[in-house]
């Protein structure tokens, strides 16, 4: 497959991806009457059924990363492009921007904004290192037929058994810093979710290689 598709795949997916966790939390908290258990119950659906479309439909052209950590887990463990894998992440960042601001446009909210949302602290931060490692795990696990079933699955169960909500993902957080919204992060809160995401990561490729050894 060209570079340019797959590029062209994950800069659509991540922007399908955020407009849908975005999108669905404006709806939501539109919706839900203060209610947060139900808006996040809204929002937590929307997302698991358009993650599993996205891989289902994208994954064949680009692997359907749509998380730089899994494009970096990747590239490592294939030995693939350090080029490529760069790529990869750039394309992420800015579809998850252009996804953010689709989902502002769909509301008639203003297209650009920052978020005020607070999830910081020692809680969040391993909240978002167990749901990255999860996710990492259940990608590395499954079979090729299944992934989006299970990745679909993964995300949906984390964002209840996590203090986060499972963000998993450096892009998600960059594009939902972006949004001041039900999704959003403080842009000051972003770099401990994504240190907490990339620390995941190492600890995932750490044990697989000492799996692979044995």
């Amino acid at each position: 497959m060209k570079l340019s598709k797959c590029l062209l795949a994950e800069f659509a997916g991540t922007a399908g991806l955020l407009c849908a966790v975005i999108g669905s939390g404006i709806m939501a908290e539109q919706l839900s009457q203060g209610n947060t258990a139900v808006a996040l119950l809204a929002n937590t659906l929307a997302t698991v059924f358009a993650l599993f479309v996205l891989i289902e439909t994208l994954g064949p052209v680009s692997g359907a990363h749509f998380n730089p950590v899994v494009t970096l887990f990747m590239a490592w463990r294939d030995k693939g492009s350090k080029t490529s894998a760069l790529l990869y992440v750039l394309a992420q960042l800015a579809g998850a921007a252009v996804g953010a601001w689709l989902a502002h446009a769909m509301f008639n909210q203003d297209i650009l904004q920052w978020s005020v949302k607070v999830r910081t602290g020692p809680a969040q931060w391993l909240a978002e290192a167990i749901a990255t490692a999860g996710l990492l795990s259940v990608i590395l696990l499954s079979s090729q037929s299944k992934v989006s079933a299970t990745v679909a699955c993964y995300i949906g169960a984390a964002y209840w058994f996590t203090a986060s909500t499972s963000f998993a993902n450096p892009a998600a957080v960059f594009g939902r810093m972006m949004s001041d919204t039900f999704a959003g992060i403080q842009p000051g809160d972003a770099p401990g979710f994504v240190i907490a995401q990339c620390a995941a990561g190492l600890l995932v490729a750490a044990v697989y290689n000492l799996l692979k050894k044995d």
